[in-house]
């Protein structure tokens, strides 16, 4: 019964303790999400590489006059547009992480993927806490005694 106990209360820690955790990750921080400068294509995948991502985060893209596109890796690579996963149009959008591994997004307007414009997100694994292993008790049989280990003599016998 006690260890029934333990489980629940350590299967409600975890819980607790992923829902307190997420976090939303506002995607290019003060610059939104935008063509980067001709000197700076490499602006997003920078971003991405600064912040640890976990299942139950979030990821806020503000943005005018453009979109977001949720794509498949081979897309995110080659910046084509024409079989998005998802599409979002409304300035302010918020995609949920809810696995682990890689996300790929890209600018659904002309070129600018091409320009830098895309980012691959990669979602940390969940940790598990480690199960630990049966205590086991070892009792000496009845009746007998403990076996001392031999000890150095405090008296050397070189002489």
């Amino acid at each position: 019964m006690a260890s029934l106990v333990f489980s629940c209360f350590i299967i409600f820690l975890v819980s607790v303790t992923t829902v307190q955790s997420a976090r939303q990750f506002h995607v290019g921080d003060h610059l939104g999400w935008r063509q980067p400068d001709q000197n700076n294509t490499a602006f997003y995948t920078q971003w991405a590489e600064r912040n640890r991502f976990q299942i139950g985060d979030s990821l806020v893209f503000e943005y005018e006059k453009d979109s977001v596109l949720s794509v498949e890796k081979f897309d995110y690579f080659n910046c084509d547009t024409s079989e998005p996963i998802t599409t979002f149009t409304n300035g302010k959008s918020t995609f949920n992480l809810d696995r682990s591994g890689p996300f790929y997004f890209i600018s659904g307007t002309d070129d600018h993927c091409n320009h830098g414009q895309k980012l691959l997100v990669e979602v940390m694994a969940p940790h598990s806490i480690p199960a630990s292993p049966p205590t086991t008790i070892v009792v000496p049989p009845e009746g007998s005694s403990p076996i001392m280990a031999p000890s150095d003599s405090p008296y050397s016998s070189d002489s």
